[in-house]
């Protein structure tokens, strides 16, 4: 346990650590609360932002999201059909703990708007968790609402099964 969110930032980017021989690899704890959560603790470098405005452009989301860490990829999703923006992005860190760092804290202030977020999962990762999480109350899946239009079993294609 660490006095500072600055120490545990330090022994997280010192990595990987040796203890009596054997490899570690240091996570970001999961609140109590969190931990309850399916796939509360599997760690990923993309995170799932939604509620943004329509205006919002990768620029607004790169201004709250670099101080975090370095950020690879931004991606605002559209309406194929339309081009219309549909009010959520997916950004991709280079690195795990920022994104994990990142969804620590669930609202972030973006283009004038508290904006949610959480992790961004792969099918795959989805499966395995929800296997995982079989007999357990809750519907086990990702979300729980965010804005609207993002219930049922939509595949967004950009590794991400987002249910509410």
């Amino acid at each position: 346990m660490y006095a500072t969110v600055e120490e545990v930032d330090a022994a997280v980017k010192a990595r990987p650590h040796k203890a009596d021989g054997r490899v570690m690899e240091p996570k970001r704890a999961v609140s109590r609360e969190d931990s309850q959560r399916p796939r509360a603790h599997l760690t990923v470098k993309k995170i799932f932002v939604c509620g943004i405005k329509e205006d919002t452009e990768e620029h607004h989301l790169r201004d709250c999201f670099e101080q975090q860490g370095k950020i690879e990829v931004i991606e605002i999703m559209t309406d194929r059909g339309s081009g219309e923006k549909r009010g959520f992005a997916f950004i991709t860190f280079d690195d795990r703990d920022s994104a994990e760092k990142t969804v620590i804290q669930k609202y972030h202030p973006v283009n004038g708007l508290n904006c949610e977020v959480r992790k961004a999962l792969s099918k795959q990762e989805m499966a395995s968790a929800s296997s995982s999480q079989r007999g357990q109350s809750g519907s086990g899946n990702f979300g729980g609402g965010c804005g609207g239009g993002f219930g049922g079993n939509d595949t967004f294609g950009h590794g991400g099964n987002f249910s509410g």
